[in-house]
């Protein structure tokens, strides 16, 4: 699947109806934002059955400001509705598909497990 814009009116289907998404935080101003989309756009191409948003953060500034982004581009990764990943800075491809596959092992029962306990805690 190519990439999907990501906007307010359609972010919240995009978490809910998908098992994993990456949003990339960018804007067209920013020279790292525009070398970090080839490798967004790649790994789209890769790994079709994986949600791959990019967020406009000119056009989405409450979106952006909701996630309290404050460099671009940010790469978030959700998977089952939980943020799993979040960090600014361009990846290279490589670290990028090792994040993927990362996040595709991931033993969601044990992350729910530990936001729980955050949780409780606070």
């Amino acid at each position: 699947m190519a990439t999907v814009t990501a906007t307010a009116a359609n972010f919240e289907s995009l978490i809910t109806d998908n098992d994993i998404v990456l949003f990339d935080f960018w804007a067209s101003w920013c020279p790292p934002c525009r070398a970090f989309a080839p490798v967004f756009e790649s790994a789209s191409t890769e790994n079709p059955d994986l949600v791959f948003a990019k967020v406009n953060t000119e056009e989405e500034q409450e979106l952006a400001a909701g996630f309290n982004i404050m460099s671009i581009p940010t790469l978030m990764v959700l998977r089952e509705n939980v943020i799993v990943y979040m960090r600014p800075g361009a990846l290279p491809q490589v670290a990028l598909n090792d994040l993927i596959a990362q996040v595709r092992s991931l033993d969601m029962e044990e992350i729910r497990k530990k936001v729980a306990e955050q949780q409780n805690a606070s």
